[in-house]
């Protein structure tokens, strides 16, 4: 066999910028690691004015405006009527009809589509003879016979039976999240925090109604529930993280405050992408009730999720969290917890004072052993410093 070596070329080797490109790390996974972070606790003062002064507008507006009630809550006396086409004009034309009827007392008369072929008119409770009067005026106008335009005659009394029904509804709703919250979580405080911000929602959506003179119905009634449920979901998800960040608290690195401000920057994308996915449809829904199909419980109804869907997300996150770490700092053992984490950064800092001047400092940071029984990776041990022989003064 011949001696002769067979030289093969090696393979170019990438150069270092390739071989070492970095990971792109999205949004998401950089809030996760902690790698960036919003102190959302730290700025909670913010967040309570801001959601104060939507109430205090809301209450305003509830004390000068007052709700603009249905005819389901007040009574009174409902025209519905086909027509050939719905126009612009079709809505003042019919109201004009109603109160040149001869009709007393029909100020607070309104006039609405239903779809682009059907109007509805709702008066005040009405006489046979008054039924009468105003029915051939709008079948008049309709240009139809009277008996084509339907009637019915909605008493007070069934508006009432429906607001008993749902104040009934809502104080055994707020008990049961209470009792429930507290139980799966087992900390009376998360299951105040949450009742506060389901109550938060509920009176910011309320005002917006009286706000925006939009009118309450039934419908309403169902969204105002619905929304309640939605924004209890959203702040019972940001409360799981809370407890699973401060389950085993470690006595040293970080406060009850840091970790559950962490939980909250974990679950914010998270709660961003569910509340612009469910309001999105939801949005749909508002604008087919109020620009396309009229007034009616598409319009009620989407207003409420609207408005409720993005305030209690808001406040899971703004208004719930920091309210429970305002309640859980108060305890002696968080207090104390807190300044022994304040204690031990202090330390570290002197420690790297010392190391950057090139000091040795009285104490040292230890790296405990991998078989070690403490719970903490690094911890301060004092340690007095030996003197170098030749530097001891002889007395």
């Amino acid at each position: 066999m011949s001696d002769t070596e067979v030289l093969v070329e090696a393979p170019a080797t990438q150069t270092a910028p390739e071989a070492q490109k970095p990971k792109k790390v999205s949004f998401a996974h950089r809030l996760w690691t902690g790698e960036i972070s919003y102190d959302f606790v730290g700025h909670a003062r913010w967040w309570y004015i801001i959601s104060g002064a939507l109430i205090v507008i809301s209450i305003l507006s509830l004390c000068l405006r007052g709700l603009d009630l249905g005819i389901e809550f007040r009574g009174g006396s409902n025209f519905k009527v086909s027509v050939t086409a719905v126009t612009s004009q079709t809505l003042d034309q019919f109201r004009e009809a109603v109160l040149n009827s001869g009709v007393s007392e029909l100020d607070g008369t309104t006039v609405s589509t239903i779809g682009t072929g059907r109007v509805s008119i709702e008066t005040r409770a009405l006489s046979v003879d008054e039924q009468v009067t105003v029915r051939e005026a709008i079948a008049k106008l309709a240009g139809v016979d009277s008996e084509s335009v339907d009637y019915q005659q909605i008493g007070s009394s069934w508006g009432r039976q429906v607001t008993q029904q749902a104040a009934i509804a809502l104080v055994v709703f707020l008990v049961l999240v209470a009792f429930l919250i507290g139980l799966y979580f087992r900390d009376w405080k998360m299951a105040v925090s949450a009742l506060v911000a389901l109550l938060h929602d509920m009176i910011i959506t309320v005002g917006i109604y009286a706000l925006v003179g939009f009118t309450v119905t039934p419908a309403t009634l169902t969204g105002v529930l619905t929304i309640l449920g939605y924004s209890l979901y959203d702040t019972v998800v940001v409360f799981d993280k809370v407890r699973e960040n401060t389950a085993n608290l470690d006595e040293y690195k970080a406060t009850y405050a840091e970790s559950a401000n962490h939980a909250v920057n974990q679950v914010l994308v998270r709660s961003i992408n569910t509340t612009v996915i469910g309001v999105l449809p939801v949005a749909a829904i508002l604008f087919a009730g109020a620009f396309i199909l009229g007034s009616g419980p598409l319009e009620d109804i989407g207003l409420a999720l609207f408005v409720g869907m993005i305030i209690g997300a808001y406040s899971s996150i703004f208004i719930a969290t920091p309210l429970l770490v305002h309640l859980r700092m108060g305890e002696p053992g968080m207090i104390q917890q807190a300044q022994r984490v304040a204690k031990r950064r202090e330390k570290l800092s002197k420690a790297e004072v010392a190391r950057d001047q090139g000091m040795e400092p009285a104490y040292e940071v230890y790296t405990a052993p991998a078989d070690s029984d403490t719970t903490d990776e690094t911890f301060v041990r004092n340690q007095p410093v030996r003197v170098a022989r030749s530097k001891r003064v002889k007395s």
